[in-house]
């Protein structure tokens, strides 16, 4: 029986570079965001995750909605999978990796293979329409 993690992220770029995050104790970069508490939307849980990570305010009325995508989900049982539903917004603030992050990093195509699984998929299509170098 395949189990599945539903998370939100933030694609947020930058000259051509995509913002990563590494969580501590992880091996593998992520795009900021994290898993939806119970009855939180979308947008609320990329708030939440991307203020607790990075410590900056999403805008909601600028988010957009870059696309879903569903992976084995790394560093857990086979079968298990993530689904990530992927937005872009602006914020304000200064992005700074929060305690329970270990290092933040912009990561182009070339560091594919440093990132989650499920990142894949985002980075080969940010690729494919010239937004990632």
């Amino acid at each position: 029986m395949s189990t599945t993690i539903d998370t939100v992220a933030w694609v947020h770029l930058e000259e051509g570079r995509i913002l990563g995050a590494r969580s501590k104790g992880k091996d593998v970069f992520y795009i900021p965001g994290g898993k939806r508490a119970p009855g939180e939307s979308d947008l609320e849980t990329l708030s939440r995750e991307v203020r607790e990570e990075l410590t900056v305010a999403i805008d909601p009325a600028t988010a957009r909605h870059v696309g879903t995508y569903t992976a084995q989900a790394h560093g857990h049982p086979e079968g298990t999978l993530v689904t990530m539903a992927c937005y872009t917004a602006d914020y304000t603030g200064t992005l700074t990796a929060s305690s329970e992050i270990e290092e933040i990093a912009w990561l182009t195509l070339a560091d594919r293979e440093r990132t989650a699984p499920v990142d894949h998929a985002v980075l080969d299509d940010l690729a494919a329409a010239g937004r990632l170098r």
